[in-house]
Order: C-alpha cells, then sequence, then structure tokens
C-alpha cells in the first residue's frame, strides 16, 4: 500500500467530520483540502479557527506519521498559528504541509492554508513528538 493510500487509511475521529480530503503524501510533504461548510463557521459566516487549527494539526500529525519508526507513536507538543484571512462558508481552503525538521525525537512541520486563489488563511508551525 502506497503512502498516500496507508494515511487515508487511517480513522480520525476527531478529525473526521471536518471532511479533510488527503491529496498527495511524500515523507517530506502532505497536500490536502477541505471545504468551508456552515457547521464549520462561526458569525458571520467563516470558518472557525479552531476548524483551522484541527485542520493543521491533523496534517502535521499524519505528516509525522508518514515518518514513524515501526511501533512508534506521535503528539503534538506545541503549536502556533497565525490567522491571516477568513474562508468564507462555500470556500474550499488547501493545506500544504511541509517538514521543517524530521528528528528522532521530534518532527517540525508547517502548514500553509490558501483560498482557492492562493490567498492565505493561516500558518500552522508544529511540533510533534516522537514517542
Amino acid at each position: 500500500m502506497d503512502l498516500l493510500a496507508r494515511l487515508q487509511a487511517m480513522r480520525l475521529p476527531f478529525a473526521e467530520p471536518l471532511g479533510i480530503e488527503l491529496l498527495s503524501a511524500a515523507p517530506e510533504r502532505l497536500v490536502a483540502r477541505m471545504a468551508v461548510r456552515p457547521e464549520l463557521c462561526t458569525v458571520p459566516s467563516v470558518l472557525h479557527g479552531g476548524a483551522i487549527m484541527t485542520f493543521a494539526d491533523t496534517l502535521g500529525a499524519l505528516a509525522t506519521v508518514a515518518n514513524l519508526p515501526d511501533g512508534a507513536g506521535t503528539t503534538t507538543v506545541e503549536s502556533k498559528t497565525n490567522f491571516l484571512r477568513a474562508a468564507p462558508v462555500g470556500a474550499t481552503i488547501t493545506a500544504e504541509t511541509t517538514a521543517v525538521h524530521r528528528g528522532r525525537r521530534t518532527m517540525v512541520w508547517q502548514t500553509r492554508i490558501m483560498l482557492a486563489d492562493g490567498k492565505p488563511v493561516a500558518l500552522v508551525t508544529q511540533t510533534q513528538l516522537v514517542l
């Protein structure tokens, strides 16, 4: 099973309601998209910051999983989000997660979340601990 299929097959109960669609996967880069639906929004009909953070955290965790040795696990130990622009209901956002550091004990990922026209919605940097 290739990496993309392996990650797509993972059951992620907290992230499932977001409807994250993983588009491509390599050890150093993941790309995914998500539709901005009303139930994920705050007033006035823009994507809730928690949904943005969950999207990025899910991708950072999946990217780490793609690089783990057999039998290892991971958990997020730090995450920082810069919110740059609102994502309105009806939009589709795309996220690109790239490796900053892939070490034996920690991995650091940067996720750029963008609207379809390429305008940035958020920039997230997170650190994953290898367990």
